[in-house]
This record gives C-alpha cells, sequence and structure tokens, in this order.
C-alpha cells in the first residue's frame, strides 16, 4: 500500500472553524481496513497507519483543563454526538467513490481511496440500529485517531464544531436501539434544549459487533 502524503491539516480547532471542515483535497483522511481483498466474517479494521490527529495535544497546563470538558459536536442521524478531541482522527468531504466489499454487513459502506491509501466508510447510524445516513452537502467522513489503531471512518451528517459539555447540564441517558452500545456515554442537555450524547471511539472500534463486518452467503434455493 502506497504510504500516505503528510496531512496539512491543523489542529481540531482550526479544522472546526469553518463549520464543517476541508475537502478531500486539503488533507482529512478516510480510515480503513488495511487489505483491499473481502475481508473474512469477523475480520475488524485493519491497524491505522501513523498520521496527524485532529484533536492535537494541547500545550500547556490550561490545555489539559480544557480537554477535559471540550469535545468535537456532530450530527449523526437526528442524534447529537460529543467525541473527545484525543479519539477523534481526521475529516474530510464524502469521497465520490465507495467500493462495496462483498458478504459485509449492511452498514459497512466499502472502501475508498485517498492519494492512493485505502480506507473502509461505515454508517454508524445504520450500525446503531436507527436507520441509514441520508447523505447531502453537508455529510462528511470522520476517522478514528492514529493511536487508537483502527483504519475506519464514519458517516456523519453534520459536523457542529466545538462544544463545552461544562456549560451543559447532564441528563437522564434514553435507551439505544443497539442491544449494546456501550460506546455510549453520558447525555447533556445545552442552553437551548438540544440533547447531546457522548460518544467513545475507544470503544466503538472495540465492540465485537463493530469488528464483525463479515456476514455469511444468503443459501442459493
Amino acid at each position: 500500500m502506497t504510504a500516505p502524503a503528510q496531512s496539512p491539516q491543523t489542529d481540531a480547532e482550526a479544522a472546526v472553524a469553518e463549520g464543517s471542515t476541508g475537502s478531500a483535497a486539503n488533507g482529512s483522511r478516510l480510515a480503513s481496513a488495511s487489505p483491499a481483498t473481502s475481508p473474512p466474517s469477523g475480520a475488524g479494521p485493519g491497524q491505522a497507519s501513523s498520521r496527524k490527529q485532529l484533536g492535537g495535544s494541547p500545550a500547556g497546563d490550561g490545555g489539559l483543563a480544557t480537554r477535559s470538558v471540550a469535545r468535537l459536536g456532530m450530527l449523526v442521524g437526528n442524534q447529537r454526538l460529543l467525541v473527545e478531541l484525543t479519539e477523534a482522527g481526521e475529516i474530510i468531504a464524502m469521497p465520490p467513490v465507495i467500493v462495496p466489499v462483498p458478504l459485509t454487513k449492511d452498514w459497512f459502506l466499502g472502501m475508498t481511496n485517498v492519494r492512493g491509501s485505502l480506507y473502509t466508510v461505515v454508517d454508524l447510524r445504520r450500525f446503531a440500529g436507527e436507520g441509514v445516513t441520508d447523505v447531502g452537502k453537508e455529510t462528511r467522513l470522520l476517522s478514528v485517531a492514529p493511536s487508537l489503531g483502527f483504519n475506519v471512518t464514519l458517516v456523519v451528517s453534520k459536523m457542529l464544531g466545538l462544544r463545552n459539555t461544562a456549560s451543559m447540564t447532564p441528563v437522564g441517558n434514553v435507551t439505544p436501539a443497539h442491544a449494546d452500545a456501550s460506546w455510549l456515554g453520558d447525555s447533556f442537555a445545552d442552553a437551548d434544549g438540544h440533547i447531546w450524547r457522548e460518544l467513545s471511539l475507544s470503544r466503538l472500534v472495540a465492540s465485537p459487533d463493530f469488528l464483525m463486518v463479515g456476514r455469511q452467503p444468503q443459501p442459493i434455493n
């Protein structure tokens, strides 16, 4: 596999300041399964290659305090989610081509090529049992941080910028549609009454259901 070029993208604050982030041409990347062949049943995404993380490392002691409450906000379907900056990778526009991989789950959309490197694309909303994510002009892909060791990107309906949980009110969690949604955390209400829920990318990529991308072929009658 051709080694990807170094991303020119800056830190998380710069990435989301524009409202939804840059295009594929200016450096955000997808994540992927390592091989270009069909993954066997039970095979999860491959390990990520080294590349710059969206969140970056905050500078100074004040940065550590900010990191504990600052989250990357995003809309997946109708649900507002909050992601730790240290777990977020990079953001790019939806690629023009996503190649389906045979014998994989319906939420595993396939693979795409970004500057000579192959990446996988996952419909998080569909994986969560909430329906198919509609693709529009604000749809983006979010990769997980390289430190998590998985080349995975998630389809995001809209990026909502940086959010501060310190200014929100904790609320009770709504039971998710997915039977085992250990990757969802606490819920918060903002000043406008919108409900946000924490999404742990580290727990998501470690979930057995998420790693089981393969499916059995349909029997021929």
